[in-house]
């Protein structure tokens, strides 16, 4: 077969590149004879990925609910992914943090949109039989979404409401982390100590949380997008997809939480205990909490109507 202008040039290239690195590139092709061809199955490691589903009960639907929270998961992952590439960006354009944004907000409304699974999906009577076997978990555990949160906005955006009036960006972190809003979310009802779900938690994420909103103090997206020029700052579409990520994280998918513990933990007279013993009562809905990354991008009316009906 006689080599086309293409290939030698294909072959030209390849060869820079391996010596650039010190490398053989011949034995490369070599290697490339006896390489087996690519399979869908073994790029997504898809036995692997089925064989992650391991039920603590026997009752079917445990299986919609853990396949449900690891996809969850794996969006979350995205998310942090599209913040990780704004924030290693040292030639920031408009286009580019629009593009990022644009991906965090599609991410998150896919998991806003499928929540359905959750709410709908299961049988109400399986689930509050095994999630018993699930205790002292919760959701409430995920470390990859008070990332998410740590990421998108200053630290101290993120203390109880009722602490926020006392604290700035120059407040210590250690300080700061003892009042981060979803603490309060933790606590038993009966006593208000911290529930074992909160202890373990903070056991193992405690210092990996500091640490992450030491290291993005002046580059989360907030901080990014007010390095932007004036100019760009004023773009609308980019205004509109930084409101987009603060409803959907902070209003939209707490809400999509509180309406599914509302249907399978809310039976009049009395309301069963979430499997960590979180207060979800008072902890889940948006307009208690009234969590807000971009407070300065809000009208003084919308900020006051947090979380009520005029954002859902």
């Amino acid at each position: 077969m006689d080599l086309t202008h293409d290939m030698l040039t294909r072959l030209e290239k390849l060869e820079q590149k391996f010596q650039v690195m010190g490398q053989d590139m011949q034995s490369y092709l070599d290697g490339l004879l006896y390489a087996d061809y690519l399979t869908y199955w073994d790029y997504v490691h898809l036995d692997t990925l089925l064989s992650l589903q391991t039920p603590k009960t026997n009752i079917p639907d445990e299986r919609i609910f853990i396949m449900y929270h690891q996809i969850t998961e794996l969006y979350f992952r995205l998310i942090l992914d599209a913040f990780e590439r704004l924030a290693k960006e040292e030639n920031m354009s408009l286009e580019l943090f629009k593009r990022q944004i644009k991906r965090i907000v599609s991410y998150f409304n896919a998991l806003d949109n499928s929540f359905s699974i959750m709410v709908t999906g299961m049988d109400k009577e399986e689930f509050l039989k095994f999630r018993m076997s699930l205790l002292p978990a919760s959701g409430f555990q995920s470390a990859q979404y008070r990332k998410i949160e740590i990421v998108s906005t200053d630290f101290n955006n993120l203390l109880h409401h009722n602490k926020r009036k006392d604290s700035n960006m120059d407040s210590d972190f250690m300080e700061m982390y003892e009042n981060l809003y979803w603490k309060q979310g933790a606590t038993e009802l009966a006593t208000g100590k911290k529930t074992l779900t909160l202890r373990q938690f903070e056991e193992k994420y405690s210092k990996e949380l500091i640490d992450l909103g030491m290291s993005v103090k002046d580059s989360n997206i907030w901080q990014l997008y007010k390095r932007l020029p004036e100019k760009e700052q004023n773009n609308q579409e980019l205004i509109k997809l930084l409101k987009e990520h603060d409803l959907n994280a902070n209003v939209r998918w707490p809400l999509a939480h509180y309406r599914s513990a509302v249907k399978y933990l809310d039976r009049k007279p009395e309301q069963i205990s979430a499997t960590g013993g979180t207060n979800w009562q008072k902890y889940l809905p948006p307009k208690n909490q009234r969590v807000i990354f971009f407070p300065e991008l809000w009208t003084e009316e919308e900020l006051d109507a947090w979380g009520t009906k005029q954002f859902i």
